[in-house]
């Protein structure tokens, strides 16, 4: 996925090979749904050697999802964008680690941390999760207290102005970064991408999603959040 994982167990026994399953799940996923590997599914699907029947169930799963965002987004969010092949790697990273932690509740682990690239799911808690300052890495401007939960975040960061307004074909503006807590990865990762892809109208679009709480800060360096962010100050969602 070309970002780092991290995975912290602190139960007093963790299963044996509980952590091995998570990272060969994500090197699994990895190498069938990322576009950027020519023997992965989604390449063979770009490349007309599989048509839409032949697909795995994964796969369909995947490209189900990201059609929800789409028409959530009203088009912001789109994994086909006009002139481009099919990249659903925005979707993928949060399915991919949601799954990869269900695996560890699964296998009898309670406490747990997995950390993709600085999105976060957690299993039991409270964890607190700090969200990195839009313009300088060295600080933070939120830090959250979770359990059962996750918390993603999207912005442009290391990567610059990589998220498009598929309606626009344009990088996305008006906000600086997007942070969405909800039950699962998979719901915070979307909703975020989508969310920033949105623009401003993003925030309160996302805050509109069932069961969502967002802190965003946008251009003009203002912060919105939605009343039940959980802070540590206020009691932490549980799922």
């Amino acid at each position: 996925m070309g970002l780092p994982v991290s995975l912290r167990i602190d139960d007093t026994h963790v299963p044996a090979g509980a952590a091995d399953a998570v990272f060969a799940w994500l090197r699994e996923a990895d190498a069938r749904f990322s576009p950027f590997a020519p023997d992965s599914e989604v390449s063979r699907l770009n490349r007309g050697e599989l048509n839409l029947t032949d697909i795995s169930a994964d796969l369909a799963r995947v490209l189900e999802l990201c059609e929800h965002y789409r028409r959530a987004s009203g088009g912001a969010f789109d994994a086909r964008m006009p002139g481009r092949e099919l990249d659903p790697c925005a979707v993928v990273k949060g399915w991919s680690v949601q799954l990869a932690a269900e695996l560890l509740t699964a296998a009898g682990v309670r406490r747990f941390c997995v950390n993709a690239g600085g999105d976060v799911v957690v299993g039991g808690g409270p964890w607190r999760v700090g969200i990195r300052h839009p313009e300088d890495a060295s600080r933070l401007c939120a830090v959250l207290e979770l359990t059962d939960a996750a918390v993603a975040t999207s912005g442009h960061y290391e990567r610059g102005a990589h998220v498009l307004d598929a309606r626009t074909g344009r990088p996305a503006t008006g906000l600086l970064c997007v942070t969405v807590v909800a039950p699962t990865l998979t719901e915070a990762d979307a909703t975020a991408t989508a969310a920033f892809a949105l623009g401003t109208e993003g925030v309160a679009w996302a805050a509109g999603r069932p069961h969502c709480e967002v802190f965003a800060v946008d251009t003009r360096r203002k912060v919105l959040s939605t009343a039940g962010l959980p802070t540590p100050r206020t009691p932490a969602r549980t799922s």
